[in-house]
């Protein structure tokens, strides 16, 4: 058994980032099947449209209601997990999602529709922001780049997913449309769920947040529950210790004006990410394309998926600068789209070649992005800063949906241009300003801790 005063003294994050077990990889999975299904989840108000007769209003109401219950899980599931743990807050959205998927199933009506989809989206936001949380304090150091990277290509899988089981159905009736889909889908979650639960028990309750809350009881029965014995402990600390001495610069310490310019960019960078991928995956379809809805997503998510893989880069270069050139990029493949308006409405050809160029450099934005928003907090509060940054961020994309509800294509695709700038230039004052987090820094340097 590890002593307690021993536990005490050692740097448990780099206790944490020691290796790659047979645990991190279900660990690792089950990150990326909860994401996939908070994306899977998040994606399914756009096919959830037609299950029912509505108005476009209504439809409208639809593509606002998965941000609006999203950012509500979001931001309880924040300061939740910073007070009661990482581990207990991944249960708590699994019964959640439970509920709401079998609510699913008598959902008959749009009332009912839109009652299950509250229910699992609150779940989906507390997974998105508690994975990406504990993905950074419990993936191995050396591996915690491209290992968050391709947990959040998890949610370009989950909506690849959810697109593909749409249009399997499509070429059926009506009615059978209606209720195999909602059947298939519910099904669907029902088993991801049973999934997630089994593959959560092995996880560990984050060793540096057990030791920042001063548990260390609690921390020496995790630390030799995920490690075994004292030997496989000692070998893993040793190892933490080696590769921690290589650390590098980081950048500025954080006082309180730098934390309100790492909230203000990643607020703007979250933002533009949010606003440019919801109005180009799902509401472009809705408003001009409505019986390619299922398509475009399946095709919007498969390159973002495909692409996303680049991830595995993340660990060897600088997470600024990936940053700032993927948020480039996307505002540049964006403009094009927007300028080239009438040919690619006359040339569908043209049209899915954009789409996948753009969702490619989308992807990386959105990987970098999202690995970048939950690495730069300090431990006790990086659950609640997190969730603010995701709750701002997304709710800004609420009223994006009826500002371009009228628009014409070219004014649209322009608007959304406009959104990718904003978060070019915010990338951009991070590029300069901001602080280095990857590159195989360890969390705690990432943050500013160490």
């Amino acid at each position: 058994m590890i002593r307690s005063e021993f536990v005490e003294r050692l740097n448990v994050e780099q206790l944490g980032e020691a290796r790659w077990t047979q645990k991190t990889t279900w660990m690792f999975i089950s990150f990326v099947l909860g994401l996939a299904l908070e994306s899977y989840v998040y994606s399914l108000s756009s096919i959830a449209i037609y299950w029912v007769t509505m108005p476009k209003a209504l439809g409208e109401l639809l593509l606002a209601w998965a941000p609006i219950w999203l950012i509500i899980g979001i931001i309880v599931a924040g300061p939740f997990s910073d007070r009661y743990g990482r581990k207990v807050t991944l249960y708590t959205t699994l019964v959640l999602y439970a509920i709401g998927g079998i609510i699913l199933f008598f959902s008959f009506n749009y009332v009912v529709i839109l009652i299950s989809l509250a229910i699992m989206l609150i779940a989906g936001g507390g997974e998105m922001n508690s994975i990406m949380v504990a993905s950074h304090e419990l993936m191995p150091r050396k591996h915690r780049g491209k290992a968050t990277m391709m947990i959040i290509n998890g949610i370009n899988l989950g909506g690849m997913v959810l697109a593909i089981l749409a249009l399997s159905t499509a070429a059926l009736s009506s009615k059978a449309v209606i209720d195999t889909q909602r059947n298939v889908v519910a099904i669907a979650i029902l088993i991801v769920v049973a999934i997630l639960f089994a593959t959560r028990v092995s996880m560990p309750e984050s060793f540096l947040w057990l030791q920042k809350r001063g548990r260390n009881a609690d921390l020496e029965k995790v630390v030799t529950s995920y490690f075994g014995s004292d030997v496989a402990a000692s070998a893993a600390i040793a190892e933490a210790e080696e590769s921690s001495k290589r650390a590098a610069p980081t950048g500025p310490r954080p006082g309180l004006g730098y934390v309100t310019f790492t909230m203000v960019v990643m607020i703007l960078v979250a933002a533009a990410n949010t606003i440019g991928f919801g109005l180009m995956a799902y509401a472009l379809a809705f408003a001009f394309f409505p019986h390619l809805q299922p398509t475009i997503l399946a095709v919007f998510e498969g390159a973002g998926f495909v692409i996303g893989f680049l991830g595995l880069i993340a660990d060897r270069v600088s997470r600024k600068k990936f940053l700032f050139w993927s948020f480039l990029g996307t505002f540049a493949m964006t403009v094009v789209v927007g300028l080239t308006t009438k040919q690619w409405q006359h040339n569908m050809t043209l049209f899915w070649v954009l789409l996948i160029v753009l969702a490619g450099v989308n992807s990386l934005c959105y990987l970098t992005e999202d690995t970048v928003k939950a690495e730069v907090w300090p431990t006790l509060h990086r659950g609640t800063l997190t969730a603010v940054a995701r709750f701002i961020s997304i709710g800004l994309y609420i009223p994006t949906i009826y500002i371009t509800a009228n628009m014409s294509t070219t004014d649209y695709v322009l608007f959304n241009a406009g959104v990718w700038l904003i978060g070019t230039l915010a990338s951009a004052a991070w590029l300069i300003w901001g602080r280095e987090t990857g590159r195989g820094l360890s969390i705690q340097e990432a943050s500013g801790e160490a």
